[in-house]
């Protein structure tokens, strides 16, 4: 049953064939036109329905009209056998044209089958119950046992595996999990059982906003569909105006007999009909928006996919989306005499969002007992064993000591970018600690791609010039905008596009949010907040740069197909009309070519699907 559900069409277009051939073998007989008309009335009635629909809901005249006056007129003149033909082939194209794009939207039904119903809740006696997922409630703790697909966003309690997260990532590579690390719906686990606790509702998961997003993308038209959409009315009329003339004018101007007139005007019915121009965009744009889910990337539409060909610059934001916004140790120099414990209790303490970098670097030992004063943009400092140490800038433990210091414990650290935290005891400075917001591994590559492809890219950042330029240097980037405030991103973006004509912006903050509304086209990466998400155009969904340059690969590829599909539709329509005129085709000629066109740049469209990164 949900076979023959599935294709109907293409099963009532096989039966209208049938019924053809047998009235096309059998003598002709009474019963012959009826034969032809249940062709008719089963090959035709889907795409009779379609039509008569959408022009009584949109007031709009469509080509499926075209094809049905065309039919009921070859068959007025006695043509059963070639309007037959006619409804047997448009009804055969629309059967393949839906299972073409339902090939198109797989991804969407792929994802949709991946999204779990259960999940087994975790009660307080360590049993389990499954529950539907729309009943968790955050606080929740489920058990994900290996093989299971994690049914909803939360962080690991207790347990370590490898997960599965093409989904949510679009990379083949399994990640490696353990407790406090977060965990997606839709990702499949494939070794350990994992406890977790849920973090989010089911309908606010990603896995269901990547869902919602591609959904949207794929009911959003492109520029160019939207504008055939428009045309199709208006095309539709004028086929229909020079119909009519073409019923009467060719009987008086060249001497045609009614018979001949009236078949040409049925003939131009059908070769005239835009079916292959209004197929020439939406296909491919499904299929380049289905393509980028596949790899992790996101489209809210099909125009902002077409808008990114023409892309000629794009500015980033650095922290979080070049660099990886958590800033790692990369030099540690202290007196032989200062213990790390120490230097470990008092970042231990501390707000900073440096001191966690640092705990991690030291992995030494917190002292009991240790009282802490946090000296906001300053630094830390505390009383241990009689002696007075301090934890921060230069300013904090002396400038001029601080910078002796560095000198001679290394000179180059001051002219790598890197921010540098000083150590004291009892005003004598003893240590330093060098960090650095290290570079996403992807963005050098991913630059590299941009630069290939002779886009510009802009770097926008609040750091100094001389840490924004060492940081452009190391990543690639054409150009640096330093000592930028928040609120002067967009005026930055502004000049930017007066300057290149049109630019995007990629960023990952709420202070980009205003930034990527202005931008032609906004780029969020997948890790950002929740407002940069929903303010942007486009999403990175693994904060991997190297997927935007695939992104603008998809959308020029798209961009090249789109035209050569609308120029082989016209350049067909307008040989098919000439021919016509010229009396070399017949109805069945007529309506191969026309139907032959418009599966051909389906098929065309459907080659986005197979651009790969």
């Amino acid at each position: 049953m949900l076979f023959l559900k599935r294709n109907i069409e293409l099963i009532a277009a096989i039966l209208s064939g049938l019924l053809i051939l047998a009235g096309w073998m059998i003598p002709e007989t009474a019963g012959t036109p009826f034969i032809f008309l249940s062709a008719f009335i089963i090959g035709g009635f889907a795409k009779a329905k379609e039509g008569i629909t959408s022009t009584i809901r949109t007031k709009k005249l469509n080509v499926e009209l075209l094809m049905i006056i065309a039919a009921i007129g070859a068959s007025i003149i006695g043509y059963w056998l070639e309007g037959a033909i006619l409804i047997f082939i448009f009804s055969l194209s629309g059967a393949l044209e839906t299972y073409t794009m339902n090939k198109s939207k797989r991804e969407i039904s792929n994802l949709l089958q991946m999204q779990p119903v259960t999940a087994s809740l975790l009660k307080k006696d360590n049993t389990t119950t499954k529950v539907p997922v729309e009943n968790l409630a955050l606080g929740d703790y489920i058990l994900v046992r290996p093989g299971e697909t994690v049914p909803i966003d939360g962080i690991i309690l207790q347990g370590r595996s490898t997960l599965d997260e093409a989904t949510i990532s679009g990379e083949p590579i399994p990640v490696e999990k353990k407790a406090e690390d977060h965990v997606f719906a839709g990702t499949i686990n494939l070794s350990g059982a994992l406890t977790v606790e849920v973090t989010q509702t089911s309908e606010n998961t990603l896995f269901s906003r990547i869902i919602q997003l591609v959904q949207q993308a794929q009911e959003t038209p492109s520029t160019t569909a939207s504008f055939i959409e428009r045309l199709e009315d208006t095309y539709v009329k004028i086929v229909l105006l020079v119909v009519l003339l073409m019923l009467f004018l060719p009987h008086f101007a060249f001497g045609w007999d009614w018979t001949e007139s009236f078949y040409r005007a049925m003939v131009l019915l059908v070769v005239a009909s835009p079916c292959a121009l209004v197929a020439s965009v939406t296909p491919a744009t499904l299929a380049a928006i289905s393509n980028g889910a596949r790899h992790g990337i996101l489209f809210k539409g099909g125009a902002y996919l077409e808008n990114l060909y023409q892309i000629p610059a794009i500015a980033f934001d650095k922290t979080g989306t070049l660099t990886r916004g958590k800033p790692e140790v990369t030099d540690i120099h202290l007196e032989a005499h200062v213990s790390p414990d120490i230097i470990a209790t008092i970042e231990s303490q501390s707000t900073h969002p440096l001191a966690q970098s640092i705990l991690h670097a030291l992995d030494a030992e917190i002292l009991p007992h240790v009282t802490v004063t946090d000296v906001p943009g300053w630094g830390v400092k505390s009383i241990i064993s009689n002696q007075e140490w301090r934890i921060g800038k230069a300013d904090f433990v002396g400038k001029e000591e601080a910078m002796r210091y560095v000198n001679q414990s290394n000179k180059r650290l001051t002219s790598q970018g890197k921010t540098l935290v000083f150590v004291s005891c009892d005003s004598q400075v003893v240590g330093v600690l060098a960090l650095k917001d290290t570079v996403q591994k992807e963005a050098q590559n991913g630059i590299a791609s941009l630069h290939s492809m002779a886009i510009k890219t802009i770097m926008i950042t609040g750091d100094s010039q001389h840490t924004a330029d060492t940081i452009g240097k190391e990543i690639g980037i054409g150009s640096v905008i330093a000592e930028c405030l928040p609120e002067n991103k967009v005026t930055h973006l502004l000049a930017l596009q007066k300057k290149y004509g049109a630019i995007a912006m990629i960023g990952d903050g709420i202070n980009d949010a205003p930034a990527l509304a202005n931008a032609d086209v906004g780029i969020a990466m997948g890790e950002g907040t929740d407002i940069a998400i929903e303010t942007a155009d486009v999403i990175l969904m693994k904060n991997d740069l190297s997927k935007l340059a695939f992104a603008v690969k998809l959308s020029k590829k798209l961009h090249r197909i789109v035209w050569q599909n609308i120029i082989f539709s016209i350049g067909v329509i307008l040989l098919l009309i000439l021919s016509n005129f010229l009396q070399v085709i017949n109805l069945p000629f007529g309506v191969i070519g026309h139907e032959g066109s418009t599966i051909l740049v389906i098929l065309n469209g459907l080659r986005m699907l197979r651009l790969k990164v």
